[in-house]
């Protein structure tokens, strides 16, 4: 039924660094729930074993489409992941766009079939959890398994985040906000970044035409909120960023 690349596997001599024998992988999806259990990387093998690494996919290759089979999450490790639908009339709608250190897939438990599309942006590596193991060994841990409930509680906050009667200044600080919340998490640079998805596909996740998007950046730019070259991103007044995306980010 799918043509898409699912899981597919590769060598590991090309993959990034995976930490050592007792540290996690520094993008690691679930390695604050499992130190927060007293368990470092070598106590935890049974649930190493269940890890699975993935890529390099490239830009435009497929991590599951819309209808396959479920059995697996999976971790970006490095990369960006967009997942997206195509409505009746043949349109994309971009739900979202999964970074370092999250989780794309839990969308597809209550059905057992992935309901949307996940595709690289740039050169994706992921790692891949079995789901039915990785559930069993949640009810054993029970911070795991809280931190599977916090990001199925956090897939279905963002996928409504845009749904208000905000201005087009509003969404695009919300937007750039959040991706500089996110990437601090994972111990990126939260005011230097690079935009790893089209002005096109921007306006698609906010709801706005393209022109829209590019109107706003520019005069992002000529207020002295943002230096941008290409798809480099550097936010020069993160409070007035910030001030501007409360409506939508609430905090």
């Amino acid at each position: 039924m799918s043509s898409g690349v699912m899981f597919p596997r590769t060598d590991a001599s090309i993959l990034a660094d995976d930490g050592d024998s007792f540290t996690f992988c520094s993008t690691c999806a679930f390695s604050q729930a499992c130190m927060s259990s007293g368990m470092d990387k070598s106590a935890l093998a049974e649930l190493h074993v269940l890890v699975e690494h993935i890529g390099p996919l490239r830009a435009g290759e497929h991590v599951f489409r819309e209808g396959d089979p479920f059995g697996a999450i999976a971790a970006v490790r490095a990369g960006t992941v967009k997942t997206y639908l195509i409505d009746a009339d043949g349109r994309e709608q971009v739900l979202g766009f999964h970074l370092p250190g999250e989780v794309i897939g839990l969308n597809a438990i209550h059905d057992d079939r992935y309901p949307c599309n996940a595709v690289a942006l740039d050169t994706v590596m992921l790692c891949r959890f079995s789901f039915p193991q990785i559930a069993l060994l949640a009810t054993r841990l029970p911070n795991l398994q809280q931190h599977l409930f916090k990001l199925m509680s956090r897939d279905i906050g963002v996928a409504s985040l845009f749904a208000g009667d905000h201005s087009a200044d509003e969404r695009m600080a919300a937007f750039l906000i959040g991706l500089s919340r996110r990437l601090a998490l994972r111990g990126f640079s939260p005011r230097r970044f690079q935009l790893t998805m089209s002005r096109t596909e921007i306006a698609n996740y906010l709801r706005q035409a393209p022109e829209t998007v590019s109107r706003v950046l520019r005069r992002f730019e000529r207020d002295g909120l943002l230096a941008i070259k290409q798809r480099d991103v550097e936010i020069l007044d993160l409070p007035r960023l910030e001030a501007l995306a409360l409506t939508i980010l609430r905090h």
